[in-house]
């Protein structure tokens, strides 16, 4: 079965790809969802769970920032200037995996109030919503089509035959 880049990353080095490159992310992204939830139906302002919910949006900001770049640079660059893609679904998958910074970072700024320090909370806890949500869609999105074969979508089987992702 061929793969996309984003599976094959996911795939090979295990456990560790599969650690650093999905679940740290996805832990502290879901820890910062469903703490969020109490945020917001109780309208905190202070306590534990907004300590919680501030600190794992930090530091998943932070991380995630780190793996954008080193994907950046060992997988990304390399992979297109090497005309190597595997067609929409490879690109759509890592794309949108790669799109999750920008919610994720946004989140870390908000916290760290190095953006929107001078808004209300609720302003800002409107934002952070919004930020959640938007990394739950681009996570769930690069999900499915990085599980997709690519080729459904006429893109082209690697020449390893499974789709493997050099770094």
């Amino acid at each position: 079965m061929n793969m996309t880049h984003y599976m094959q990353l996911l795939a090979e080095n295990q456990p560790w790809n599969l650690i650093l490159f999905m679940a740290v992310p996805v832990i502290l992204a879901e820890t910062v969802a469903i703490t969020e939830l109490f945020v917001l139906l109780h309208r905190l302002r202070s306590g534990r769970l907004l300590m919680l919910n501030r600190a794992a949006s930090i530091a998943g900001g932070l991380y995630f920032l780190g793996v954008f770049a080193w994907l950046m640079v060992t997988a990304v660059i390399p992979i297109t200037q090497g005309d190597q893609w595997r067609g929409p679904a490879d690109v759509i998958a890592v794309g949108f995996y790669l799109a999750g910074v920008l919610p994720l970072v946004g989140m870390a700024l908000l916290d760290l109030r190095w953006v929107g320090g001078h808004w209300s909370d609720e302003r800002r806890m409107t934002w952070h919503a919004i930020a959640v949500a938007t990394f739950l869609v681009v996570a769930h999105v690069a999900m499915i089509f990085g599980m997709l074969d690519p080729t459904i979508l006429g893109g082209a089987a690697a020449a390893d035959g499974h789709g493997g992702m050099a770094h």
